[in-house]
């Protein structure tokens, strides 16, 4: 898929993804951990994480909501961007860092973060393509490898909150 075409999809999706965001955090991590995406070819119940990490340049503070598994006892992100071309910026801004902060409903952690490699990365994508069955058109569209993040959890952190206005 053409970056201007996965760049339409986000834009399509914007509104929506602020509000999930701003849900989830307004709520403490009581909502927005679990959404319905079968209008976009999800499933019902589709489970959501929050990652925070600084950007590598900027420096600035970013707060990013993914679908999430939990694969082997660890947490798997999917660095999808829709199957556009580039890798998103999230994945980009981990790279330059050894752990990030994940919040799942009501619990954060600080953890550190792997990508699974041969079989076992052929295995986390399997799974997580049965969680969310659109990585596979985005795989598809793209000919870049899309990226498994592996998280394991090390400290209880504070639950992320909304920015002060």
């Amino acid at each position: 898929m053409a970056d201007s075409d996965a760049a339409a999809l986000r834009a399509s999706r914007a509104d929506w993804a602020a509000q999930h965001l701003a849900t989830y955090l307004d709520s403490g991590g009581t909502q927005g951990h679990v959404l319905d995406l079968s209008d976009v070819g999800g499933r019902h119940f589709t489970t959501h994480c929050l990652i925070r990490y600084t950007g590598r340049k900027s420096g600035q503070r970013y707060v990013k909501p993914l679908i999430y598994g939990n694969f082997g006892g660890e947490i798997v992100i999917v660095g999808s961007k829709g199957g556009a071309d580039s890798h998103p910026a999230w994945y980009l801004n981990i790279q330059a860092c050894e752990t990030l902060e994940v919040q799942i409903a009501t619990q954060a952690f600080e953890a550190s973060w792997r990508e699974p490699e041969g079989d076992e990365r052929h295995q986390v994508w399997e799974y997580m393509c049965h969680l969310y069955p659109p990585y596979i058109s985005y795989q598809q569209s793209t000919s870049r490898r899309i990226p498994l993040v592996m998280l394991n959890p090390l400290t209880p952190t504070a639950i992320f909150s909304a920015p002060a206005d």
